[in-house]
């Protein structure tokens, strides 16, 4: 198994704002309202439970690459490029933004599988490509609702 630290500093910044933007997609879940409410309340509560699962397996993929997994609010503002919402935007702001979230993570999620293939790390690669197919989706179905 590859141990390269340049694959685990990329993975832990995929981390970094996969998990922001779980975090993001939790308050969205809670403070969505108008015409929209139940269908976006349902849509944001499937998207941060997945995001959840993602992080528990990058971290995971950080530790058996023999790296520490950053952990904490400060190490994941530090690394990600994904930011808090400010305020409580309405519900086309927040499919907006999720929208150029996501996107963000995916292309976060191509430079871990490029600096993987690099190293001839398959298990990395393989992980990362099925992120960047889960939030490409993503950006589709958020801008979908979009008017």
């Amino acid at each position: 198994m590859n141990h390269n630290p340049e694959v685990a500093a990329a993975l832990a910044r995929l981390l970094a704002e996969t998990y922001t933007l779980y975090l993001k997609t939790h308050n969205f879940h809670w403070n969505v309202t108008g015409p929209n409410f139940h269908a976006l309340h349902l849509m944001f509560e499937q998207q941060y439970t997945e995001l959840a699962t993602a992080v528990d397996t990058l971290a995971e993929r950080i530790r058996a690459l023999g790296q520490r997994a950053p952990g904490s609010y400060a190490e994941f503002a530090k690394l990600s490029a994904v930011k808090d919402a400010s305020g409580t935007p309405d519900a086309e702001a927040m499919l907006a933004e999720l929208a150029a979230d996501h996107k963000l993570v995916a292309e976060q999620a191509d430079r871990v599988l490029r600096v993987a293939q690099e190293h001839g790390d398959e298990g990395t690669s393989s992980i990362a490509g099925d992120r960047i197919e889960l939030h490409e989706k993503t950006v589709w179905m958020l801008t979908a609702h979009l008017r």
